[in-house]
């Protein structure tokens, strides 16, 4: 019995379609591989890339896949169009889960909005953030998770949704950690927006290039990324994290998701909500301006 335990195993093994084989059918996404490089990139350009659920799922999708890819090496991850993203997609969040009890939305925006943003963070091999246009709240949160983000000059981040939502910020608190506390402070309470200069300034942006150069900008520096021996990358990253992990990241991001929860299910959160997601769009966009 044992002997045919380890015969079936093995003959489900050698059947099993091959891990790096797409799993869905990507809409929201592009998913293009060059040589040790991957790129993926937010694909709802006429939606200002905003992330719908549908989206987040084909990112997580696509990350899993390059982490079991051995021939990918790098991660890019983008937008097609004008806009790195405009954040979560809240027309797509009411009408799916708009009448979730708050345990529903603690469970599902714990393994969604801030999981995606950790599983970016725990991806064995470096990303980077290619970044254009608008980088807002959840855009912003992406951007952020990766190990370097290079931007356009005509790029910009914000987190809008004290201002647009009464939510304190978005659910992933990253911002003191990519800025430093004064100018995070700075960002969330006044609902305004850093320039991809002044985030550089600051520490948050490796490199900022012209429009017209940020793809084969950051493409070149994915290649020179994945000359190094993937092992040892993985396991540089790895120590880099947990440097950062020691100092509180996973922690202080664990805490702040439920006081996010906590701020998003408060009778001002839902008297904001209620006047429209219409007017919540147009005020986060009007903040970012």
């Amino acid at each position: 019995e044992f002997n045919s335990c380890i015969d079936w195993t093995r003959a489900t093994l050698n059947t099993r379609p091959a891990i790096t084989e797409m799993s869905m059918e990507y809409n929201d996404i592009t998913y293009e591989k060059t040589g040790a490089v991957l790129r993926v990139c937010h694909n709802r350009p006429d939606k200002g890339n905003a992330q719908s659920t549908r989206l987040l799922a084909e990112l997580d999708d696509a990350l899993a896949r390059a982490k079991a890819d051995s021939e990918v090496r790098v991660v890019i991850i983008g937008g097609q169009g004008k806009h790195f993203s405009a954040g979560h997609d809240l027309a797509d969040g009411m009408k799916l889960r708009g009448d979730y009890t708050v345990e529903q939305h603690w469970h599902w925006e714990q393994e969604h909005f801030l999981g995606n943003a950790m599983r970016i963070w725990d991806l064995p091999k470096p990303t980077i953030a290619e970044v254009s246009g608008a980088c807002i709240a959840g855009g912003f949160m992406v951007a952020n998770s990766c190990d370097l983000v290079i931007a356009s000059d005509d790029a910009y981040f914000s987190d809008p949704v004290l201002h647009s939502m009464g939510a304190a910020a978005v659910e992933a608190l990253l911002h003191p950690w990519v800025l430093n506390t004064r100018k995070a402070k700075e960002l969330l309470f006044t609902g305004g927006k850093i320039s991809a200069q002044d985030g550089k300034e600051w520490g948050m942006v490796n490199h900022v290039v012209p429009r017209a150069e940020l793809e084969d900008f950051t493409m070149k520096m994915a290649q020179q990324i994945a000359k190094a021996p993937p092992h040892a990358t993985a396991m540089l990253k790895r120590s880099l994290n947990r440097t950062a992990d020691i100092q509180g990241y996973r922690n202080s991001l664990n805490a702040h998701f439920d006081t996010h929860t906590v701020s998003s299910s408060t009778k001002e959160f839902w008297d904001i909500v209620n006047q429209g997601v219409a007017k919540m769009v147009s005020e986060g966009k009007k903040s970012g301006e």
